[in-house]
């Protein structure tokens, strides 16, 4: 069974090597997948597939 888990924003930024302000730039460009709502909207996560997954297309063919 696939379990959704779910990332904070610094787990984020670690896992992609980018600032605060990029991560948002590219979010509203629609180059990177968007964060959900938690608790009625004053926290954020992010899906922690989607990051993988986006994280797997930026590596160059061959590895």
């Amino acid at each position: 069974m696939n379990e959704i888990r779910l990332i904070r924003i610094q787990t984020v930024l670690a896992r992609c090597a980018v600032s605060r302000a990029t991560l948002y730039r590219m979010i509203a460009a629609g180059t990177f997948p968007r964060q959900v709502s938690l608790t009625g909207g004053r926290a954020v996560a992010w899906l922690q597939h989607d990051v993988e997954a986006w994280i797997a297309s930026r590596m160059p063919a061959g590895r």
